[in-house]
């Protein structure tokens, strides 16, 4: 039987369909045209052919190569003169061509497996790193208090982490600390508990993916205060494109507005700097992905703030929504970060500074190997603050051996009760998320 998630989202997608009037200007402005190998494909016709698989689930072979290369940029959301999210539509033709090739208990067979991973990998990552103060503080704990827990407390947000920030945890900490100083109050919600239902819907189980993301809907709602502030970027798009105006066809409302919390930072800028009290004498580049209005030049607006900054430009490319969105495209992807690397140490910068988890994630062990640090954002907003968490992931990943970060953790792996086997398989999975392998490494390897 079809879930009333699935009929509204159908619903909602042909109704975009029909409203596309197939002018071809998304694809004109899309910036991954001629990485993905579709440079020379006529506009009008691509973009036809998306409009065919999102109701057959096939269509024409540049059409499907453009709509798997996506990286959720957003560029074509700014060209539509007509109200349509042709984002979303390039989403929804990758769900349908996904649901054309398996049946249904495959493509549950598939999100089944790939959400056990991100499990397997949060929980192990963020254990060995934390001990249980800290992942109470962070929600990852059954003791952990929920939001609506005690119905007279009713914070100002909701902070939900998403599920990856977890394996960077001093990033989720410093978030918390600054809101602390500010005098917000806050729920911490998130981890595999709290799915967006990301991962069931790119196999193109529906009904799955919207009991998930409904459910954690429900949880992120019942703290009432109508706020939630989102870390994690796939996190947000999936609840604000995809979710949360389905939820809203189904329910005739929406229970909430997702923020990303770098746009909320910036709104309480006025009360943040003269928080910033420490000279941070350094030169720094920020890292950039722009699928998110705003949230770039929030970002820039806070590090500026910061006195001793000095932002520079290393005019490379900023496309899509974080680094690992350009999966589909790896060898473009790893010449973005070698020409991004370049760039830093002929720029002499001080440090590379990322703003989301999976971009750090990506970019903090080549620290070891070129002539500046990679930080995130919130750690230069912390120094000048007084606030100080340990880069623990990266630290650990630097030393590029999983024996022996399986031998620094062993207190905590015992400690929290992990099985050594999953724990050794996410250490091995942090190793293996560095699309552009270290220096070091490459020169052992005599490439």
């Amino acid at each position: 039987m079809t879930s009333a998630f699935q009929t509204a989202l159908t619903a909602r997608t042909d109704t975009m369909v029909d409203a596309c009037t197939t002018c071809g200007k998304c694809f004109e402005a899309c910036p991954i045209k001629e990485p993905a190998g579709v440079a020379g494909a006529d506009p009008r016709t691509t973009v036809t052919g998306i409009l065919d698989i999102v109701r057959t689930g096939d269509g024409p072979e540049l059409s499907r190569k453009w709509a798997s290369a996506c990286i959720l940029s957003g560029e074509c959301i700014k060209a539509c003169d007509y109200g349509v999210n042709p984002r979303f539509l390039l989403n929804m033709a990758r769900v349908a061509m996904a649901r054309a090739k398996n049946e249904p208990a495959e493509r549950r067979r598939i999100g089944v497996e790939d959400f056990r991973k991100v499990s397997r990998d949060v929980t192990n990552l963020s254990r060995m790193q934390l001990t249980d103060d800290i992942l109470e503080r962070l929600g990852q704990l059954p003791t952990s208090r929920a939001a609506g827990d005690d119905p007279d407390d009713i914070p100002d947000v909701v902070f939900y982490t998403g599920c990856n920030v977890l394996k960077t945890p001093h990033i989720a900490l410093l978030a918390l600390d600054i809101m602390d100083a500010l005098g917000t109050t806050y729920h911490v919600m998130g981890g595999p508990s709290h799915c967006c239902g990301i991962v069931q819907l790119r196999p193109g189980d529906i009904d799955t993916s919207g009991r998930f993301s409904e459910n954690t809907m429900d949880k992120l709602a019942r703290s009432k205060s109508g706020h939630v502030l989102a870390w994690c970027p796939s996190c947000l798009v999936q609840f604000n494109e995809v979710t949360l105006p389905t939820v809203e066809a189904t329910r005739g409302a929406k229970p909430f507005d997702m923020t990303p919390f770098f746009l909320f930072l910036r709104e309480k800028l006025d009360r943040l700097r003269p928080m910033l009290a420490r000279r941070v004498e350094m030169r720094i580049a920020l890292h950039r992905h722009p699928g998110v209005p705003g949230v770039m030049e929030a970002a820039m607006a806070i590090l500026t703030a910061v006195p001793g900054i000095e932002l520079v430009d290393l005019h490379q490319p900023a496309v899509g929504l974080m680094s690992n969105y350009l999966r589909a495209l790896p060898s473009y992807k790893r010449d973005l970060q070698r020409n991004e690397l370049e760039a830093a140490r002929d720029a002499g910068v001080d440090a590379l500074v990322t703003v989301y988890h999976a971009d750090h994630r990506e970019l903090c062990a080549h620290e070891r190997d070129w002539p500046f640090q990679v930080l995130n954002a919130l750690e230069i907003v912390g120094a000048s603050m007084g606030l100080h968490h340990d880069d623990q992931y990266k630290r650990l990943k630097k030393t590029q051996d999983v024996d022996a970060i399986v031998a620094e953790c062993s207190d905590l792996v015992t400690q929290h009760g992990l099985d050594p086997a999953k724990a050794r398989a996410a250490v091995q999975a942090m190793l293996d998320d560095q699309p552009l392998r270290l220096v070091g490494h490459a020169v052992r390897a005599g490439v």
